[in-house]
């Protein structure tokens, strides 16, 4: 079974229902993961999402804060809403797809903008996201799928300037030491750089202060997609929808979707 899977911050999901339809009407997505949803679980659209073929939703969102979504074609079963922040924020959920493979969607924390632990709380709440995920990484026996806004640019060919970023956060020695521990873990495959090896760029965000996003191209890889070593021979491809960053009232980043063999 040929199954597509997107995954999107799209930073409000009722801001931007038309990014939603645009997306769906050019591909085909059977699964999709939405993270930065904004709205607790009774605000969110599923009457709309129903009428557009998703009749099947799991949902853990937050109130004009974090949230993530998954929505799908097909049944799916629930398994979890982790609390990697430890403070009851939205940013983790979890199926199981037909064949008992688990899909998680999660949102880690940006951490705020100075990358020090004792003057920026926020950096330090975000890497103890990072090593919490990473304990429970290591202890997966079934075959997963992770995917989401991981807010970390790991190689220097994800960021348009590795100098430059190096005391910015998303790009910073520690946080991309801490997601290397992470894929570690378990052996994740980051399919992006499966699909797109180093050293091509790759970027899947792009700040809204640029004047013009595509002609300064100052852009980062925070989206990825994981998944188990032993689905490594199910991935088909992975695109990264650039184009939706110029689409109207666009959010800052893109869709990817993954297409598995499963």
């Amino acid at each position: 079974m040929s199954l597509r899977i997107a995954s999107w911050n799209i930073n409000s999901v009722r801001a931007r229902p038309h990014l939603v339809e645009r997306l769906l009407d050019e591909q085909r997505v059977d699964i999709l993961c939405l993270q930065e949803t904004k709205c607790d679980d009774n605000s969110f659209p599923l009457a709309a999402f129903g009428r557009l073929g998703f009749p099947h939703a799991h949902l853990a969102g937050q109130r004009m804060h974090h949230g993530v979504a998954i929505l799908s074609r097909i049944p799916v079963e629930p398994v979890a809403r982790e609390d990697w922040q430890a403070n009851g924020e939205a940013r983790h959920i979890s199926v199981r797809l037909p064949g008992g493979i688990i899909l998680n969607n999660v949102y880690v924390p940006a951490g705020g903008d100075i990358p020090d632990r004792d003057a920026n709380p926020k950096f330090g709440q975000k890497l103890d996201f990072l090593a919490r995920m990473t304990d429970w990484s290591g202890s997966l026996s079934e075959p997963s799928i992770l995917l989401g806004d991981f807010n970390i640019a790991p190689h220097p060919e994800d960021v348009w300037n590795h100098k430059a970023l190096l005391d910015v956060v998303s790009h910073t020695p520690v946080e991309v030491e801490i997601l290397k521990a992470l894929q570690d873990s378990h052996g994740w495959m980051d399919i992006g750089r499966h699909v797109v090896p180093r050293p091509e760029p790759l970027f899947t965000w792009w700040s809204y202060r640029a004047r013009d996003w595509a002609a300064s191209n100052r852009g980062r890889r925070l989206d990825h997609v994981w998944c188990s070593p032993d689905l490594a021979g199910t991935v088909r491809s992975l695109d990264t929808l650039v184009p939706a960053r110029g689409w109207e009232r666009p959010s800052d980043h893109v869709p990817l979707i993954a297409e598995f063999d499963l």
